[in-house]
């Protein structure tokens, strides 16, 4: 449905993927208020069945819906204008001045001038990780952030490669998608968190007349109900993760396109895809922001459904075999990956011109 060829085309096709998904969240918040209004006429259900329970319900969503949508869009307002601070709280970064890193600036001013961009603000995550990412809703908020163990360890090529990376998540707003599916999330991580620590079941439908086996059924109403609500709020947790992370993962693939079409230089991507494979950990970094990361602070990588990022292998082999790059440094442990290449030439040894789009990649 969304076959792309060239790596604009791409970038249309995954903006367009990333807006259906985006919709996934207006249902959720939907399926989140039915889940609420189960809860309530549970609660309040007196000797009513669970079919009576369930129409109450529903008719609370019909007349309650905008009241649930007005409350998402002041969340909405209150993230906008206060974003930035809430996820540079969230990764310790800060700003840094010419002055203080004059390479860094350099590097990134270079960059964006030829290309004609904006050249976003600089920020520092002082930690001995290798890492970085980039955040910002609309141009004169836009942030790249690197750690100080970036700077430290990574070679000037290579610096330019992940700056060009997270310039490229700007240039294809990549940022913003990830920063309202972030408040998305939020909702539903805040929704679920309350309802699971907090709250005392009411499953002490305790019935005036035990032996009476009609009131029994109809507590089982309201029980049937809630555990019903339960789920829901559960599984849209759930979903409203697995979005989040599925945004993130599809763009990854196609910000390393962006670092090589405007650096020319895909080895200096893979070398330091490869050194800040083995030192991206960033320990008490928040889950909700994995995903801004070039590569996942977690300790631990997710299970590829959970998993915030494609592994670094698949992010290499795509480099190598559509961009005609060189794996030539190898992580701690890993396995090296064939670079395809003969005589040194920066060609496929199929003879295919990386340029050309017959292959789709792992981006389409």
């Amino acid at each position: 449905m969304f076959k792309a060829y060239g790596l604009y085309s791409h970038i249309r096709a995954n903006r367009i993927r990333s807006a259906f998904l985006l919709s996934g969240f207006v249902v959720l918040l939907l399926a989140l208020m039915f889940s609420f209004a189960l809860i309530y006429e549970a609660l309040g259900a007196g000797d009513a069945p669970f079919e009576l329970i369930l129409a109450r319900a529903t008719k609370d969503l019909e007349r309650g819906w905008p009241i649930g949508v007005a409350a998402a869009g002041a969340w909405f307002a209150i993230a906008y204008f206060f974003h930035q601070k809430m996820i540079d709280f969230a990764t310790g970064a800060h700003d840094v001045a010419r002055a203080e890193s004059p390479r860094l600036y350099n590097l990134l001013e270079n960059l964006c001038i030829s290309r004609g961009v904006p050249i976003p603000a600089l920020q520092i995550i002082e930690s001995d990780a290798l890492n970085a990412y980039a955040s910002g809703l609309k141009e004169g908020q836009y942030r790249i952030a690197v750690t100080r163990g970036l700077l430290m360890e990574l070679t000037d090529p290579e610096i330019e490669a992940v700056l060009a990376h997270e310039l490229t998540h700007i240039r294809n707003r990549d940022v913003q998608m990830m920063v309202i599916a972030v408040i998305f999330a939020g909702i539903f991580a805040f929704v679920a968190d309350l309802t699971f620590r907090n709250w005392n079941f009411p499953f002490g439908f305790a019935p005036s007349r035990p032996s009476d086996r009609d009131d029994n059924r109809r507590d089982g109403g309201a029980i049937l109900a809630i555990v019903l609500a339960l789920l829901i709020i559960a599984l849209s947790w759930g979903a409203s993760v697995l979005i989040r992370f599925a945004l993130s993962r599809s763009r990854e693939f196609l910000a390393d396109a962006g670092s090589v079409e405007l650096t020319k230089n895909p080895d200096a991507m893979i070398s330091a895809l490869r050194k800040i494979q083995a030192h991206a950990v960033i320990p008490d970094m928040p889950s909700r922001m994995h995903a801004f990361f070039i590569e996942s602070p977690a300790r631990v990588q997710e299970a590829s459904w959970f998993a915030t990022h494609p592994s670094v292998d698949e992010r290499i082999a795509a480099l190598i075999e559509y961009a005609g790059g060189r794996d030539v440094g190898i992580a701690p442990g890993e396995t090296p990956i064939e670079p395809q290449l003969e005589g040194g030439s920066f060609l496929p040894k199929d003879g295919r011109n990386p340029l050309d789009p017959p292959k789709a990649g792992p981006w389409g």
